[in-house]
């Protein structure tokens, strides 16, 4: 991996970013919520880059990981707005998302805003409008006055927190409800016994996407994860389709 750089945000936060150059379109990674990009899925992405000779970002958000902040004030607006800044200050040409779980929502804010220079996307358990569908009416009661909840971490120790700032945020950012204005090539992989993000949410996600250029891939044994080696593979194989050529 290449050392751990910092890009400072306008307000002086510091974001945590490794960064690979290499040929485009450049490979930017979205973790999930909590996550950062010492994860299996970023790493082995990044490597693969190297390896070929493409360039690839990966961050953590601000409260996550190594970036600086409190994970209490993360929202997808401040997160979006951190990656996009990554994107302008250290990367140029076209852009690859990838996003995992709560990273696939982020990836759709984050292309909206790219514009013509988004190439494509790639969704691993996308989790859009997930503050709608993965609560029950009272926990989206006790979020709306301002109150934090927490739930069972199946991930780890502690269980895990949704503030209320989150979900305000979020509750802006809903895109399962109408068409979502992106037209580059997306695939959205999804493992049928994720016990997290339904996998249906994945088929809404294609419906709702503008862009005729949409495939799903439903792993019928696959979990919210997807980090096996066979489901590692898979993902190397669809980030590879966006490269007509690698070095050697």
């Amino acid at each position: 991996m290449s050392e751990v750089a910092f890009h400072e945000m306008p307000d002086g936060r510091l974001i945590a970013y490794r960064l690979a150059q290499g040929a485009g379109p450049v490979l930017v990674f979205l973790p999930g919520y909590m996550s950062d990009m010492a994860g299996g899925k970023a790493t082995a992405l990044f490597e693969e880059a190297q390896t070929r000779g493409r360039a690839c970002l990966l961050l953590d958000y601000s409260g996550c990981g190594q970036s600086a902040g409190d994970f209490a004030d993360g929202t997808l607006s401040r997160w979006r707005d951190e990656v996009l800044g990554l994107i302008a200050t250290h990367t140029s040409g076209p852009v690859l998302l990838v996003g995992s779980s709560m990273g696939g929502w982020l990836m759709l804010l984050v292309g909206e805003a790219l514009a013509d220079r988004l190439a494509g996307m790639i969704g691993i358990a996308a989790a859009p409008d997930f503050t709608r569908w993965g609560y029950s009416d009272g926990q989206r009661a006790i979020l709306a006055v301002g109150e934090t909840i927490h739930e069972d971490n199946p991930y780890g120790p502690e269980p895990t927190p949704t503030h209320p700032g989150f979900f305000a945020d979020a509750e802006t950012h809903l895109k399962l409800g109408g068409t979502i204005a992106i037209d580059c090539p997306v695939h959205l992989l999804h493992g049928q016994r994720d016990a997290d993000v339904p996998w249906e949410t994945s088929v809404r996600l294609a419906s709702s996407l503008r862009s005729g250029a949409v495939q799903v891939t439903l792993i019928k044994d696959g979990d919210h994860r997807l980090s096996r080696d066979s489901d590692i593979a898979r993902l190397k194989a669809e980030v590879a389709r966006f490269y007509s050529t690698d070095t050697p």
